[in-house]
């Protein structure tokens, strides 16, 4: 299962939230999130624990904080202990609210941290879901270079030496946007696919491996408008050797293959190489086809719809050219 600690959620976002600890800084190492949801116990505290989240963050808002107030010394204590006992990876106040001394006492027994943001409780809770979700999220590496190609985002594989980049570097010089090369990590947002590089220096971004020439800065030869950080997967384009595709690739385009990534099925095109293809045409054209797709256009399909009318027809009309004069 993927997590995080909260001291990776900590450190991350200290700045963005202005955390700051309130108790149980050792404890930050050892406790896993790993969900974006959230628990807010006013139930819990109101004495209910019998749909008890405790692998979701604990937010404390003014509600809470608010109701704990018209409790007694006893009672509240006791429900205090009861919620901190179910368990939790790590308690958030927000509104920069003071923390009730039983919840100190509980982090310390119970080994949970205790964290405090000056942000309002829902917008803060909209924006750590958010992080969470990017987190949290399904991921998966590829080799393989993406391509923003017409606002399509291209997604070339294949065996080594098949000429991804070397395509990638046609299509830079056409005016399209380079996304990494190498090793591609793709992240899951529901049912949509983010690639971007795997690179964690900023440095090492949108550099390019041409055989024969070596590593290539894309960025600082072409400039900023021909690259971009991370870009939505929706085609997969397959390079192959014409001997190795052994004619099992599309000829019509009736039949629409499918490559699935993390679970997500996506457009896929294998394109056979041999001497003198111009592969990155090709790509433009498979960008394109794609656009007209997407609002209900499709070549193949009205082409085989009007052979299919023609051929049944008992006398098919002759075309004359007869006042073509150009």
């Amino acid at each position: 299962m993927k997590y995080i600690t909260a001291e990776t959620l900590y450190k991350e976002k200290k700045d963005d939230f202005e955390f700051e600890i309130i108790a149980g800084e050792e404890y930050l190492t050892s406790r896993k999130i790993t969900t974006y949801d959230f628990f807010r116990p006013g139930l819990a505290l109101a004495g209910y624990t019998g749909y008890f989240l405790s692998d979701r963050i604990m937010i404390i808002g003014k509600t809470e904080t608010s109701y704990l107030k018209t409790l007694t010394r006893t009672i509240k204590d006791r429900r205090i202990a009861t919620v901190m006992r179910l368990g939790t990876p790590c308690v958030i106040v927000a509104k920069k609210l003071p923390i009730d001394k039983k919840f100190l006492a509980e982090s310390t027994r119970r080994k949970i941290p205790i964290l405090r943001t000056p942000l309002s409780t829902t917008p803060f809770i909209h924006r750590l879901s958010t992080y969470l979700d990017y987190k949290l999220a399904p991921t998966e590496h590829i080799q393989g270079t993406l391509v923003d190609v017409y606002g399509v985002g291209l997604l070339f594989i294949g065996k080594p030496g098949t000429g991804k980049s070397e395509c990638a570097l046609d299509l830079i010089e056409r005016g399209h946007r380079f996304v990494a090369d190498d090793l591609i990590k793709i992240v899951r947002r529901g049912d949509i696919l983010i690639g971007g590089g795997a690179e964690k220096s900023d440095r090492l971004r949108h550099h390019i491996e041409i055989r024969g020439i070596g590593i290539v800065d894309i960025f600082r030869i072409f400039g900023v408008k021909s690259v971009r950080l991370r870009k939505r997967i929706e085609v997969v384009i397959e390079l192959v050797f014409w001997k190795e595709a052994k004619g099992n690739y599309e000829r019509i385009g009736l039949e629409k293959n499918k490559k699935e990534l993390l679970g997500v099925p996506l457009p896929y095109t294998m394109i056979p190489l041999t001497p003198g293809k111009n592969i990155s045409v090709i790509a433009e054209v498979i960008a394109m086809n794609y656009l007209l797709e997407l609002r209900g256009i499709d070549a193949a399909k009205e082409y085989d719809v009007e052979l299919k009318r023609i051929l049944t027809e008992q006398e098919i009309p002759s075309v004359h050219y007869d006042e073509n004069i150009e």
